[in-house]
């Protein structure tokens, strides 16, 4: 009777643990569309905005070059900014990125800023120096997120504290792909396709050394910003397919235990109607 009564909680329970999962697993799908919309379209804007930067960048002589585009020299501390969920239960998605934060903080002075509960907890378990500290939230992020990041980047960038500005966070492919990736911000470097695609005369209104650095800041908010929006993105998509293949491992269990309890209570009918059936044949002997 125990086993029987042991089965039965443990199917109760897992299909109670199913339905909760069942229930993340339809909450992710419904935030992923409107995340995975803002993400991709995005994207295009933020390459373009890329080209454009790096473009007028190297219409500037080196004497007028923008900070943003200058090593500082008095440091070679970097600044590493580390963007992650607030919450887990999504897949390996938070494991591969804490490997990637600790793959590159084996080495050299680092400052962190943390996005997201399970960066700031692994990154101060580290004893690492966390300047600021942010979280990530469960809803699309809005880009006034961006501003106190900004302004902490260029404090400790423009202000010589340190001698490049990394970020770490998690690429949305697609809903299936979402991979942790390393992202340098600053100092922004010119690429050679850069170089020689950029040989056109164009006539800029206001002219270039003013309206690069403001494009530039731009840049920079807009970056971050996508960041954000493919580690939301990646985060719904991650949960939802982990919750799915968690609810249906649970609905497995069910299936096997219902089989095992239907075995012993049939067992145990059997053993009673044996009992019985020898009783009665033990009283007939005696008569």
């Amino acid at each position: 009777m125990a086993t029987l009564l042991t089965l039965k909680r443990r199917i109760k329970t897992t299909a109670n643990v199913s339905k909760t999962t069942k229930a993340m697993q339809m909450i992710s799908a419904s935030r992923l569309k409107k995340a995975q919309n803002a993400a991709e379209s995005s994207k295009p804007y933020v390459q373009k905005l890329d080209y454009l930067s790096k473009n007028l960048a190297r219409k500037i002589d080196k004497e007028q070059m923008h900070e943003y585009m200058k090593t500082p020299t008095e440091t070679n501390a970097k600044l590493l900014i580390v963007i992650s969920p607030d919450k887990g239960l999504c897949g390996s998605l938070v494991t591969n990125l804490i490997r990637e934060v600790l793959h590159y903080s084996a080495s050299g002075k680092i400052y962190y800023i943390t996005i997201g509960k399970k960066a700031e907890t692994t990154v101060a378990s580290l004893n690492k120096d966390i300047i600021a500290s942010f979280p990530f939230g469960t809803s699309l992020p809005d880009f006034e997120a961006v501003y106190p990041i900004a302004k902490i980047i260029n404090e400790y960038f423009l202000g010589k504290k340190v001698a490049e500005v990394k970020i770490i966070s998690t690429k949305f492919t697609s809903v299936f792909t979402q991979n942790p990736g390393l992202n340098n911000l600053l100092p922004v470097t010119l690429t050679e396709e850069i170089k020689e695609s950029a040989s056109s005369v164009t006539l800029f209104e206001p002219n270039v050394e003013e309206l690069l650095p403001d494009l530039l800041q731009h840049y920079l908010e807009m970056v971050i910003y996508q960041s954000l929006l493919e580690s939301y993105a990646s985060e719904q998509a991650s949960r939802m397919i982990a919750m799915k293949n968690a609810t249906d491992n649970a609905l497995d269990m069910i299936s096997e235990l219902q089989l095992e309890y239907n075995k012993s209570r049939q067992e145990k009918i059997t053993n009673e109607l044996l009992d019985i059936g020898g009783g009665a044949q033990g009283e007939t002997m005696y008569e």
